[in-house]
């Protein structure tokens, strides 16, 4: 069971890539003032057929695939329209720079990225959700807890995802009248329970004869991770990594994965080094200070790996238990920001000391304060850590230079769902992602 229509994506694909074919249409339409010829429009489609699929590419990284900006329409308008100026950019280079195809769609292309522009907006503001039923599934929430409530807020608060709570019976109140026949005589169809509560499990024998009024059960974390794209901490116990979480080979995957790592580490090392001389002398002269730092981080297995950075702060010694008036440079800001910092390491994952994708690497002095207020935070050395990860994208409170208890924990909560997804599929979706991250020039 989803609370996310999972062909969303698709149809939304579809109904972009129809969205471009229609637009060219419209545009030669508008262009010559007359239909048309069917010869003449697909000598136009050919080229600009090779655009629709980077237009889609571009689209992905941007998000409006995701349910985020399905469900929450609010960043529609504005992640459509960035989407679309770099497929602007990315059209007017591909004819302006590549003239092979014998057209010269100067004023054609003009108009064709007014129209699309139009099409795209009304298809993605509109269209789509003419299309797709909205018909919700009544359903009771039963647990408490914060994650509860956000769960509860988060379904209530858009008509888009596929069912919406009735109510919710908070565990940790007294409970008023018979739990059973107050669920029934709300006309839900599907029950949603907090498994991993002492006090929800109490209630089961008292909902067990619900099932003969075809009323269906569903665990909350689950729900929650459809949501949220992380793991409920609520629910990590022993029997939660036993049930989701192995550390056997991946044959396949592990190939497959460090096969990605050496090629694209490889290549982009080799590139940045073109960049190495500017951005030594630039660290040298604001401070006069070494150029690289070399730190000492925890990689799989709880081992101990050396990472090489350009500096970026005032010393070269980072521990979070001591904290100190350790301060980003100015240079050291913008390379940060940039992540051009981080270009020595793609070495390291060549090394495979790293790689590409996974849970970011700690300061010792980290895990070993994280370790201690934070349950099974260990977990996250159970694989090898990567340069960019799903918390790296989806977690928008990162965890920076000092002790940061709190942000640290919901971080795990990314990182856990990596552990338990994680797939070469995912790390493509992860590096792709990651592309759109480096360019908006996000901090860390």
């Amino acid at each position: 069971m989803t609370m996310f229509n999972k062909r969303a994506p698709w149809i939304l694909l579809f109904g972009d890539i129809a969205a471009f074919i229609a637009s060219l249409w419209l545009a030669l339409l508008v262009r010559y003032a007359e239909l048309p010829s069917e010869s003449y429009f697909f000598a136009h489609l050919a080229p600009f057929s090779l655009l629709f699929v980077v237009w889609a590419l571009v689209f992905f990284i941007s998000g409006l695939y995701e349910k985020q900006l399905i469900v929450l329409r609010s960043k529609l308008v504005a992640s459509l329209f960035r989407g679309q100026v770099v497929n602007m950019l990315i059209a007017t280079a591909f004819f302006y720079f590549i003239p092979w195809y014998g057209i010269s769609p100067k004023t054609t292309l003009f108009l064709y990225l007014l129209v699309s522009l139009i099409a795209i907006l009304l298809w993605r503001i509109y269209g789509y959700f003419l299309i797709v039923p909205r018909t919700r599934e009544k359903a009771v929430l039963i647990g408490s807890g914060e994650e509860v409530h956000d769960l509860f807020r988060r379904v209530n608060q858009s008509e888009h995802y596929s069912v919406e709570f009735a109510f919710l019976i908070d565990l940790a109140e007294p409970l008023k009248g018979d739990m059973a026949e107050t669920i029934r005589a709300s006309g839900a169809s599907l029950v949603v329970v907090d498994m991993q509560s002492d006090k929800a499990r109490e209630t089961l024998p008292e909902l067990y004869n619900l099932l003969f009024s075809q009323i269906r059960f569903i665990d909350m974390d689950r729900v929650y991770e459809d949501m949220f794209d992380r793991i409920p901490l609520s629910v990590v116990k022993h029997t939660w990594f036993l049930e989701n979480v192995s550390a056997s080979p991946k044959f396949v995957y592990d190939a497959l994965k460090r096969l990605m790592d050496i090629s694209i580490a490889f290549v982009l090392g080799a590139v940045s080094l073109i960049a190495y001389p500017f951005v030594a002398l630039a660290i040298w002269m604001e401070d006069k200070g070494p150029v690289f730092i070399v730190q000492e981080r925890t990689g799989k297995n709880d081992k101990p790996i050396r990472i090489v950075k350009f500096r970026s702060m005032s010393r070269n010694e980072v521990n979070l238990a001591k904290g100190g008036d350790n301060q980003v440079t100015r240079v050291g800001g913008f390379i940060r920001k940039t992540r051009i910092d981080e270009l020595p390491q793609l070495w390291n994952v060549v090394r495979g000391d790293l790689s590409l994708i996974g849970p970011r690497p700690e300061l010792p002095s980290g895990v070993a304060l994280y370790k201690n207020e934070i349950p099974y935070y260990g977990i996250r050395h159970l694989i090898k850590p990567g340069l960019s990860g799903w918390a790296q994208i989806y977690h928008e409170n990162h965890p920076h230079h000092g002790e940061a208890i709190k942000e640290t924990r919901e971080k795990l909560s990314y990182d856990l769902y990596y552990i338990k997804n994680r797939s070469f599929l995912l790390d493509l979706t992860i590096a792709l992602k990651t592309v759109r991250e480096l360019v908006s020039r996000k901090g860390r």
